[in-house]
């Protein structure tokens, strides 16, 4: 049975996705740094600005390049710290939820030009929905640390992305392992894993689609088994 979003104490958003990274950094003219392959990187959001299913999202007041990313996260069930990259880190998980990392990309650009961020890109809002499925309802999905998961996002019923959450490079132990390494995870704790391949405006070319997102723009990201989350951009 899904059951409703608990607190959340903190947000970790990971970059988990080799696909999105590599096409990304390719439109910056950049390569894969070395260093991505190593460790699991994350960045925390500000888990004051989760919104739930229908929330309307207004973006950045001086920002004109609002955009989604389409993601799967954990929700943390108890306490813990330390936890091994095997399967028996899957304890600590409650279940899986659909979020939407919304970020203001040319706000994001500047801040990390400098080095550090994303910061004002991303704290704005992030949606996490409609509900939590339990882990043990979607282990029959689970295989080699991830969990393979059709992903799809729609704007105004118009189809944008596709991918799969299995295609992660990182898997979820690995994940949960980095997170908890020297540091307390609490109950209602959220982790993200990044954006799949194809899950976001920047990765697929907002000339492509038509531009970034603007007021009255109805974002779906769906993910198999889980559901669908709904926002509507305001201005």
């Amino acid at each position: 049975m899904p059951i409703p979003l608990p607190p959340v104490a903190s947000l970790r958003d990971f970059y988990a996705f080799e696909q999105h990274v590599a096409t990304c950094r390719k439109k910056r003219n950049l390569g894969m740094v070395p260093q991505w392959y190593e460790i699991p990187v994350f960045y925390f959001s500000n888990p004051a600005s989760i919104v739930g299913e229908g929330a309307e999202i207004k973006g950045p007041k001086n920002s004109q390049e609002l955009d989604y990313e389409l993601e799967l996260a954990c929700v943390i069930a108890h306490d813990c710290k330390d936890l091994p990259a095997d399967d028996r880190a899957l304890e600590a998980v409650l279940g899986f939820t659909i979020m939407n990392d919304w970020s203001a990309r040319d706000l994001q650009r500047a801040e990390m030009a400098v080095g550090l961020g994303p910061s004002k890109g991303k704290d704005f809002a992030t949606s996490l929905g409609p509900h939590v499925i339990p882990i043990q309802e979607l282990m029959p999905y689970y295989r080699e640390g991830r969990f393979h998961l059709e992903m799809t996002a729609t704007v105004n019923g118009k189809e944008y992305s596709r991918g799969n959450a299995g295609s992660m490079y990182y898997t979820w132990p690995q994940i949960l392992a980095h997170a908890s390494r020297d540091a307390q995870m609490r109950a209602g704790d959220v982790i993200g894993s990044g954006t799949v391949g194809t899950g976001c405006i920047l990765e697929l070319g907002p000339e492509t689609v038509g531009g970034w997102l603007k007021p009255g723009d109805v974002v779906c990201l769906t993910i198999e088994h889980i559901g669908t989350l709904t926002n509507r951009i305001i201005g």
